[in-house]
């Protein structure tokens, strides 16, 4: 059917109309949150419950006020119960009576996603809305539908759907609750408690998914998870700033998105590691290292005895049982700063077993009195010193006969050689510590307390993290559930994975699901072509992609070496004449010299971080988890060169476009 039938005519109008009705009940419900403010800071029990009364319908009022425009609801579902609109909110006239649309996440929503002509679900028709590209919600940009008969065994591929995923790529990404396939939504949908890791070739929306799995989690067990928290991590903040408006689309504001570096920095980065010694660094022994070196500062032999007084009298504990005491908590391996701790308790406990042999059980106040006694205090930090991670890893990475006997069977001399630093610093307060130094530092940290788990985590391009990074996210995920997101053709750095085992090993979830997602929804068929050429050179185990993307182009232009950059001009004035973004992609040295030459070509090319800019030059190190509309990739070879996993980084650049492929180059391909 087209726009100019009288029936399909008659139905948009309907449908319209029943926009304009949502609009004006989400209106009254931002109204009514707004009111609800004011009554429940009136009729709080308590200022304690009015504290958290209205800290609950402040955050809700915000977070309705706060929800970006557009279309209010993009599907619809008919069966013998009627019609279910279904959208990226619920939206009612009131509660108790049937929602005018239907959350995406609600369980009677799934089978919008999943329902086929083979398993209809209950549902007769499947309808989905076509809305004009950008619009804010306006009733007039409701310019199309599509329905289909599952009830009379019809299922197509629609239309609507590839025009969306095929949408010119400008500004930041965009949620896909509207084109979810049934294979996303199944790990979308997955049990809080279950850890999932998406393997992910390029293109089949593994970030998106990641994304709407956090939204769910939040709608589906909002309690279990705000007490906790939710944190999204991503590789930089480029690729955070490209994703941030993923879940206020759908509702969901207050998530915490971070990177890994991040959420370690205890310590502004202001040394540089050699590239060997930031791969020991990373390695996992460092962990057992780093271990030894703080529970090396445990000594409980040759402390003497212990003597304590009280008024007149002098309680004693010999030194075999404080010697036994310490031995015990330090077999029971409890975090570092709980067994000072335990060890001190253990002490007290003695002492006042003693005082109720004497004179019966002793008072509270005489306990906590003994707990704080001089004696005690100077006994435990004899024996268990209290310590900072700074001055362990400091004392470490600065003393060779340290290393060496923390080291002992787990480092080879020349590894050891590469961790020392070459001129100590007078002390751990003016250490300049490296990124990869921060990843130790947390990880004594997490030895003298365990920091505070968060309830779900996201972990996207997961492929990158070194097995000392996988252990900072474990020790903030110690009870709550993982979802690791990435693709081991795509890793980058000197640690890159190479079997998602041993990632989800190092991350403490060694049972959770590996899935495969080779179907891809973004890059075009000729581009996927390509790629695959090249990730038969690569050293990893995935499977090839594929396209459901017939349309897009490849192109390959071909010049000498000093005529790489007038090339590439060439290709951006091509490709602006075109709808859609344009990123130019070259290897990090490279870049100066193209924006010279766009400069002097009179084209602005804005830098990665620059959200919405029409053309966007690129540093192939940032590039990942972005995407373009068309993609000037500078010099393959060059790229590959740059870096000691450089073709792994050219497969990421290659697999950025999503309508076109320039491949601008004076060199052979090196695949």
């Amino acid at each position: 059917m087209t726009s100019t039938e009288p029936a399909l005519q008659h139905v948009l109008d309907r449908e319209r109309a029943h926009h304009d009705r949502c609009r004006a009940a989400l209106a009254a419900m931002v109204e009514g949150a707004d009111e609800q403010v004011v009554i429940g800071e009136d009729v709080s029990a308590s200022g304690a419950d009015a504290e958290v009364l209205g800290y609950r319908l402040r955050s809700q009022a915000k977070a309705l006020r706060e929800l970006p425009e557009g279309p209010l609801f993009f599907g619809a579902l008919r069966g013998e119960d009627g019609q279910l609109h279904i959208g990226r909110l619920r939206i009612s006239e009131h509660p108790a009576q049937p929602p005018l649309v239907v959350d995406w996440r609600a369980p009677v929503s799934r089978a919008f996603y999943q329902a086929s002509a083979r398993d209809p679900q209950g549902v007769a028709v499947r309808r989905r809305f076509g809305w004009a590209p950008g619009s804010r919600g306006d009733s007039a940009d409701l310019t199309g539908l599509e329905d289909e008969h599952l009830g009379q065994g019809e299922t197509r591929t629609s239309d609507i759907v590839a025009r969306e995923i095929e949408r010119p790529r400008v500004g930041p990404m965009r949620d896909i609750a509207a084109t979810i396939q049934p294979e996303q939504d199944d790990l979308v949908r997955a049990d809080l408690a279950a850890s999932v890791c998406v393997q992910g070739a390029p293109g089949t929306g593994k970030t998106a998914v990641g994304l709407h799995r956090a939204a769910y989690l939040l709608y589906t067990h909002p309690q279990r998870i705000r007490r906790g928290g939710l944190l999204i991590l991503g590789p930089n903040r480029t690729f955070l700033s490209y994703i941030a408006e993923v879940l206020p689309s759908l509702g969901e504001t207050g998530v915490r998105q971070s990177t890994p570096a991040e959420e370690i920095a205890r310590h502004p980065v202001r040394g540089h590691d050699e590239p060997a010694a930031a791969v020991v660094k990373h390695d996992a022994r460092m962990a057992e290292v780093l271990r030894r070196a703080l529970y090396a500062r445990v000594r409980a032999e040759g402390a003497g005895s212990l003597a304590v007084p009280d008024g007149s009298y002098r309680w004693r504990v010999p030194a075999r049982t404080l010697e036994g005491i310490v031995a015990d908590v330090r077999e029971e391996e409890p975090p570092y700063g709980v067994g000072r701790e335990r060890v001190r308790a253990r002490i007290v406990r003695c002492l006042r077993e003693q005082a109720e042999r004497r004179a019966g059980p002793p008072p509270n106040a005489w306990v906590r009195r003994i707990e704080r006694a001089r004696p005690v205090s100077a006994y435990v930090d004899a024996v268990w010193p209290r310590v900072r991670p700074e001055e362990v890893v400091a004392a470490l990475l600065g003393d060779p006969g340290a290393l060496a006997e923390a080291a002992d069977g787990l480092l080879d001399p020349g590894e050891q050689r590469a961790l020392l630093w070459h001129e100590p610093p007078r002390s751990w307060k003016s250490a300049r510590w490296s990124a990869a130094d921060l990843v130790l530092l947390d990880e004594v940290a997490g030895l003298i307390e365990h920091p505070e788990g968060y309830g779900h985590v996201v972990v996207d391009e997961a492929q990158d993290l070194s097995p000392m990074e996988c252990r900072a996210i474990a020790r903030r995920a110690p009870f709550g559930s993982l979802t690791v997101l990435g693709d081991l053709a795509q890793g980058t750095t000197p640690w890159a994975a190479r079997s998602w085992r041993a990632v989800l090993a190092h991350l403490g979830k060694p049972d959770a699901a590996v899935v495969e997602l080779t179907t891809g929804f973004r890059v075009p068929r000729a581009v996927v072509g390509l790629a695959n050429r090249l990730l038969e050179r690569l050293d990893v185990d995935v499977p090839a992609a594929r396209s459901l993307r017939g349309d897009g182009e490849l192109r390959m232009r071909e010049t000498d070496p000093d005529g790489v950059p007038r090339a590439v001009v060439d290709a951006v004035r091509d490709a602006v004449g075109r709808e859609g973004s344009v990123g130019i992609v070259a290897a990090d040295a490279d870049v100066p010299r193209i924006r010279a030459a766009l400069d002097a070509a009179g084209l602005d090319a804005a830098g990665p971080e620059e959200l919405g800019a029409r053309v966007s030059l690129v540093p192939a190190s940032v590039v990942k988890g972005l995407e373009y509309d068309h993609v000037v990739a500078v010099e393959p070879a060059a790229i590959a060169e740059a870096e000691e996993r450089g073709l792994h980084r050219l497969y990421v650049v290659l697999t950025r476009a999503v309508t076109r492929l320039d491949v601008v180059r004076g060199r052979p391909l090196p695949f």
